[in-house]
């Protein structure tokens, strides 16, 4: 046998292992859950760094990065039931997501919203090991009561947002006079600009059933069904908001069909087609 087939097998085998290696991996991966919903293109940044275009029924995985483009909504359903729809221009990483019905003491949610917003549906994780769940954005940390919560981030400077809510409350309480000053505390819970512009920059949560807390460096606050918060940084203090400063949600009416505090929480099986990706 010459040296050209030699090289050409050689070839071959390692192009064989390499693709039995990626196939294996992508086995290996822990799925979290199924896109259910979607109304545009959907993207997953894999923790390889591969991109995969979702469509419906695709799976995701932990360590995905999801990216919605400007006009899509979309909704993916986890393994213990639970859902988090994505609104457009968001992106979330699923750092890691464990669930097994027989094994309560593996359970593991965590996230990570990068920019944009989402609404989350708690499952059965949720339920029984809600210490187990965490949503982490740049400017807090939400934990969960076992709830459903809507959340939007807006990026920007945190000096930026507190000086936006500061002018606006600010020019709330003019013509007071002589009147004692407000705590800032005070002030940032008195209300929030929503203006036609967007939201200022800052973390915005709605809880609509439940209750949620928002943690960072400048406090800890609880948010009962019903409340809004915000906190515009990590060093800002989360406070409620007596109004909707302009959180805005509107998935298509398909979206709406399996959320809410009474969907079902029998936990989903997923498929077992398995994705490829030769490099």
């Amino acid at each position: 046998m010459n040296n050209l087939s030699k090289n050409s097998i050689a070839t071959k085998a390692l192009l064989l292992i390499a693709f039995w290696l990626n196939c294996t991996f992508a086995m290996a991966a822990q799925v979290a859950g199924t896109v259910t919903q979607l109304s545009g293109p959907l993207l997953a940044k894999k923790a390889s760094g591969a991109v995969k275009i979702l469509s419906l029924k695709s799976e995701v995985e932990s360590g995905d990065t999801l990216v919605t483009e400007k006009n899509t909504y979309a909704q993916v359903k986890f393994i213990d039931n639970s859902e988090i729809t994505l609104k457009p221009a968001s992106q979330l990483t699923i750092d890691n997501f464990a669930f097994d019905n027989a094994k309560p003491d593996g359970d593991s949610a965590s996230f990570n919203l990068l920019k944009g917003g989402m609404r989350s549906v708690s499952g059965l994780l949720g339920k029984r090991n809600k210490e187990k769940f965490a949503l982490k954005t740049p400017a807090a940390t939400i934990g969960i009561r076992g709830t459903t919560f809507i959340v939007d981030y807006v990026p920007g400077g945190g000096d930026t947002a507190l000086a936006s809510l500061q002018a606006y409350l600010n020019a709330s309480t003019a013509g007071l006079g002589d009147a004692a000053p407000i705590a800032p505390l005070q002030l940032a819970q008195a209300g929030l600009p929503g203006s036609g512009g967007g939201l200022a920059p800052g973390l915005y949560v709605h809880v609509i059933d439940g209750m949620i807390n928002l943690s960072n460096r400048g406090g800890v606050q609880q948010f009962a069904a019903g409340q809004f918060g915000f906190t515009g940084s990590v060093v800002q203090p989360p406070v409620i908001v007596p109004n909707n400063p302009g959180i805005q949600f509107n998935p298509p009416p398909a979206f709406q069909s399996s959320q809410g505090p009474n969907a079902s929480t029998t936990p989903t099986k997923s498929n077992t087609a398995v994705d490829c990706e030769v490099r």
